[in-house]
């Protein structure tokens, strides 16, 4: 994905005015970086955004399975034993996680982590498993082994094995997270983590929106898609970065977790959405079940837009509309 920063290495004015330039703002956390960006008018921002972009660091201890210390991994060796007691806004992100697993018929679902374990993805090291470890992890995925109990703020599991994994949908609500902070001093920025979240506040300082490019996954300097936000959220998915190849195929990192299968049937999917953490999570799903999802969840879910490029095919299907996105096919 191309930020308008990347995208101004394009332009054919060398020395545009300075009310034309922007802030750049950097920040590690969660394994990316997140990058914010601001016009330069807005000397005021950088100190709110500098701020608000220690978040990220709160919710990588409190969200990654990398750390034994993270409530997350706190939850996965003890939530099978008795309820675990969990954070207000922890909770609440468990309960919006299991209503896009519904939502998406299970192809977007937190508790895939032992297949990830299973194909050694987790650990960068692929691997073929045998079909009895796929279905002895299948068994510990899905949503009804996650029992949530708003009242009393807990989390059980329904047998040992479980295990969560924030992975798809933790950048975007990073994201929102840091949003939330700025938005009280800041009417106008571009928020990415990594190369798969972005969300806009404002427009920019320009009337279409803030510029995003879309990158072509067979084609890494090429563009699949432009698009103008404002006020939105954009994530994308897609395998050509974490994969591995044995006799010939190619398997990628997104597994299924209905089938326990690495998903093939799609090489990128995009969805803009108005929160990124939403968005996330959408493109995942999209990017495991395919178009016939996106479609049907785009037309019961206004202000949701997705970008869908099935696997062996040149141009994408666009699903939905977001009433602050305008977009652009590239040829």
């Amino acid at each position: 994905m191309l930020t308008r920063r990347e995208l101004l290495k394009f332009s054919p004015t060398r020395n545009p005015p300075l009310d034309s330039g922007f802030l750049h703002l950097s920040r590690l956390a969660m394994a990316c970086r997140f990058d914010v960006t601001l016009p330069i008018s807005d000397q005021a921002g950088m100190a709110i955004a500098r701020q608000a972009l220690t978040e990220a660091d709160r919710l990588e201890r409190q969200l990654t399975v990398f750390n034994e210390t993270s409530e997350v991994s706190y939850i996965n060796r003890n939530a099978h034993l008795r309820p675990v007691h969990v954070e207000a806004s922890l909770l609440a992100l468990l309960l919006k996680c299991q209503e896009l697993t519904r939502e998406t018929n299970g192809a977007f679902d937190i508790t895939s982590r032992p297949l990830s374990d299973c194909w050694g993805f987790l650990k960068r090291q692929g691997r073929i498993p045998e079909t009895q470890e796929i279905e002895a992890a299948r068994s510990l995925v899905g949503p009804a082994r996650v029992l949530l109990d708003p009242a009393a703020r807990t989390v059980r599991f329904g047998r040992a094995g479980v295990r969560l994994n924030l992975g798809s949908i933790g950048k975007g609500y990073a994201i929102d997270c840091i949003v939330t902070r700025m938005q009280q001093g800041v009417r106008d920025a571009l928020l990415s983590a990594g190369s798969s979240s972005v969300r806009a506040i404002g427009s920019g300082n320009r009337r279409s929106g803030w510029t995003v490019g879309v990158r072509n996954p067979a084609r890494q300097s090429r563009r699949l898609a432009v698009l103008k936000m404002r006020d939105c959220a954009l994530a994308t998915s897609g395998s050509e970065e974490q994969f591995f190849g044995h006799n010939g195929k190619r398997y990628g990192h997104i597994i299924d977790p209905r089938s326990g299968q690495p998903a093939e049937r799609v090489a990128s999917a995009t969805v803009v959405a108005r929160s990124a953490a939403v968005a996330d999570a959408l493109a995942t799903a999209f990017f495991v079940a395919g178009p016939e999802l996106a479609e049907q969840y785009c037309l019961t879910h206004p202000g949701v837009l997705a970008i869908i490029l099935p696997s062996e095919s040149e141009r994408p299907a666009v699903f939905g509309g977001n009433p602050g996105c305008e977009v652009e096919i590239t040829r």
